[in-house]
């Protein structure tokens, strides 16, 4: 049986434990999660294994990045899962704090994030969630202190604004974005899948579909927002309940106008039944 990660659930001990990762081997690479690890966690852990030989991973399901009236009570949680399967991969130390430690009595301070926080796509809809996102893992890296973090590009707006966070503080982290890891029918993995039902399962690889079929319209030359409309449209006749499908510049996420402002990112986000999905593709 594989040997279970180092678990700390205090800062002293994730003090001692990350002093001794970085004397063995001089550099560490943080992964951090929510918990409800699937197959597209374990490729980003072993993606940090590929870049250092000590890798930690926290697992927090941080309340400050969900709405009121978003899903914090019934996010899955599945911690004795989630140690086994990093076991597996030789994980060296899981940060498992509890609400308390991030947010102790007197809790003040926050960030406050701009530039590809503030640009029409998940701000628009969840305006909390960057705060919290920001905030949060400002933390993380200011407890563990890694010399690389690894990040999916699923939740792709997170990533550029966890990117430009830690280059505009200073925090001496370099992030690293790894491709969306899909289901062999297109779907993105994600935590919120299991909430689908079984017909909701069924439609929900359109998400994939159709921005792939937006892609190769606008790279044909068809006109951007008539293809992003079209798309919606198509999106809404499936069965979803459309939030936005965008096109926008992949590194600012600002609107753009042709293929001549490239790189570009299609980012889509939707509801089907309950499930609120993401997705995005670049081109």
């Amino acid at each position: 049986m594989p040997r279970r990660p180092t678990i700390a659930r205090s800062l002293a001990a994730l003090e001692r434990t990350t002093a001794r990762l970085r004397w063995e081997s001089g550099r560490i690479v943080l992964v951090p999660t929510m918990g409800a690890l699937h197959a597209g966690h374990l490729d980003l852990v072993r993606l940090a294994r590929m870049k250092a030989r000590r890798v930690v991973v926290s697992i927090f399901v941080n309340p400050t990045q969900f709405a009121p009236h978003e899903d914090l009570a019934s996010y899955p949680r599945t911690f004795e899962a989630d140690l086994a399967a990093l076991a597996a991969l030789k994980v060296d130390l899981v940060w498992a704090p509890t609400d308390d430690i991030m947010y102790p009595p007197g809790f003040a301070t926050r960030v406050a994030p701009e530039g590809p926080a503030t640009v029409g796509l998940e701000d628009k809809f969840r305006p909390q969630h960057f705060g919290g996102v920001a905030t949060v893992v400002a933390k993380l890296f200011a407890q563990v202190r890694p010399h690389l973090a690894v990040f999916g590009e699923k939740d792709y707006q997170q990533l550029k604004v966890v990117t430009r966070m830690a280059a505009d503080l200073d925090l001496g982290v370099t992030v690293i974005g790894m491709p969306t890891v899909r289901e062999p029918d297109g779907l993105a993995l994600s935590s919120r899948n299991v909430y689908l039902s079984p017909q909701e399962r069924a439609r929900a690889p359109s998400l994939y579909r159709v921005l792939k079929d937006c892609a190769a319209r606008i790279a044909a030359g068809q006109p951007i927002a008539a293809t992003a409309a079209d798309g919606a449209a198509e999106l809404e006749r499936i069965g979803f309940a459309v939030d936005y499908l965008a096109v926008r510049h992949a590194e600012t996420l600002q609107p753009i106008a042709s293929v001549a402002d490239g790189p570009i990112r299609l980012l889509v986000a939707a509801r089907l039944g309950q499930t609120r999905l993401i997705d995005n593709i670049g081109m």
